[in-house]
Order: structure tokens, then C-alpha cells, then sequence
């Protein structure tokens, strides 16, 4: 889980965020997700209410098989944008397997935004047609499926450590972003650089 002082780092994009769950900061190893760790998330991102949220966090006991079926269906959802924007990346072509689970998603998610009190602002919701659970994920899959069709135009990066996986769009005012964090890759990436600069200086010294 990608964090930054306890937050995670954000990406500036919901299907980024989501797609950035199984992984930390300058760690090219993919992380298991969890039940927990998709239901806070979605509490986070305000894609569910906190009592929602802890209403599901006791899915697994009382309905095991619907919270099963749901994250399998997050963890399609996320390694199929994750293909997608790796290609985006690449300047490589799309290909459809990748695009079926997000496609999945918006099928079974047929509904219509409308305006939502939320206490003390109105806030645009997603209603959706069917009573299953796949709702949870329609702001995710719709995000994805954005960004995809905008594809090079979505200013969409990779941290410019070779051993992170975050992604991120550069929103920048400058659009030269290269560091999921500052505080993170960007500083380790500084420090690592003044070291070898140190280190050829002594060496030249050495040989003066």
C-alpha cells in the first residue's frame, strides 16, 4: 500500500489511486490485496459513506461469497488497467482483454449520477440499476476507462525509479513531474546521486 505520512501518495486520478493499491513506494513487489484494504479505500475516495464502509467490513463473515466474488472482481479490474496504462506508457496498443474487465464493470453498472446530501455539502453519486455489488467499483472502472480513452493525452507517467511501480498523472504546472514523491523516490534519488558524485570525486582525488 503506496503510503505518504499515512495518506497514500496521491495520483491525481481515481483509477491510479486504485491501480497503485498493491504497491509501496520504490518497491517493485506486488502486494496482495485484502477485503479491508479495498473497503477503506473506497471510504477514503468517498465512493462509499463510513457507515457503508464499516456495514462491509463484516462482509466476509456474514456473506463470504459475495465479498470473494467482489474482490476478485477488483483485482481484475486493477491488473487489467494496469496492462492498459503499461501500454499507454509504452506507446503499445490496448489490447481488448484488457479493456473486458473494466467494460464488465460499467455493463452490469448500468445507472445515472444524481446529487447526494452528504451532511454538510451536496456531492455527485453514482445510483446504479442492478442491487449487486459491482456498483462499488463503477467510479473506478469509469476513471479507467477515461483515462484509457485519452491515452497519451492523459499526461500519465511512471516514477522515474526503476524500482517503482506507482503510477501517477502529471497535473504539474509544468509537466515535468518524474517522482511518484518527492519525499520518497525523488529524495532517495538525490541522495543516491550525490553519493556517486562523492564517490567519483574522492576517487579522482585519490588518483590526483
Amino acid at each position: 500500500m503506496s503510503l505518504e505520512g499515512g495518506s497514500r501518495i496521491p495520483a491525481n486520478r481515481l483509477c491510479l489511486d486504485f491501480a497503485n493499491l498493491p504497491f509501496s513506494p520504490g518497491d517493485p513487489r506486488h502486494y496482495a490485496g485484502s477485503w479491508s484494504q479495498l473497503i477503506d479505500f473506497m471510504a477514503e475516495k468517498r465512493i462509499i459513506s463510513g457507515e457503508k464502509g464499516a456495514e462491509l467490513k463484516n462482509l466476509p463473515e456474514s456473506d463470504p461469497r459475495a465479498a470473494e466474488v467482489l474482490l476478485l472482481e477488483a483485482e481484475r479490474l486493477g491488473e487489467g488497467m494496469r496492462a492498459a496504462f503499461s501500454a499507454i506508457l509504452r506507446e503499445q496498443r490496448v489490447h481488448r482483454q484488457w479493456i473486458e474487465p473494466i467494460n464488465e464493470i460499467l455493463r452490469v453498472t448500468e445507472g445515472h449520477d444524481e446529487l447526494e446530501w452528504q451532511g454538510d455539502r451536496w456531492k455527485l453519486g453514482f445510483l446504479a440499476k442492478e442491487n449487486g455489488l459491482e456498483w462499488l467499483l463503477a467510479a473506478i472502472a469509469r476513471s479507467g476507462a477515461e483515462l484509457i480513452a485519452d491515452g497519451a493525452a492523459s499526461r500519465l507517467r511512471r516514477c522515474g525509479n526503476p524500482n517503482c511501480q506507482l503510477l501517477f498523472c502529471d497535473d504539474s504546472r509544468t509537466h515535468r513531474r518524474r517522482w511518484c514523491s518527492m519525499a520518497h523516490c525523488g529524495n532517495r534519488s538525490k541522495v543516491a546521486a550525490f553519493a556517486k558524485r562523492h564517490s567519483v570525486e574522492k576517487a579522482r582525488a585519490q588518483h590526483a
